[in-house]
């Protein structure tokens, strides 16, 4: 019962992250704009998949979003390789 009411006052903050988020992501000018906005809606959904895991106690969703964190940090330190020396790939 508790749980139901906090995630009642939860979900109008992350939905309004969210399109915060996604406006930085499509209309940031510079491509570090871009990074963050899709950096800030994969943590926002890492962070939605463990809230969802506790709410329906399902440990696979809490699981699921140590990867999704871990492919967020790989993301990162790729797009700031490539802005240092302006080189894809090695």
């Amino acid at each position: 019962m508790l749980v139901e009411f906090y995630l009642a006052l939860i979900i109008p903050v992350y939905l309004t992250a969210t399109v915060l988020f996604l406006i930085r992501a499509l209309k940031g000018p510079t491509i570090p704009d871009h990074v963050l906005g899709v950096d800030l809606l994969s943590y926002n959904l890492a962070v939605l998949f463990i809230i969802l895991g506790v709410f329906f106690r399902e440990p696979i969703l809490i699981i699921t979003a140590i990867p999704l964190a871990l492919w967020i940090c790989a993301l990162d330190i790729y797009v700031a390789k490539y802005l240092e020396r302006k080189v894809m790939g090695s």
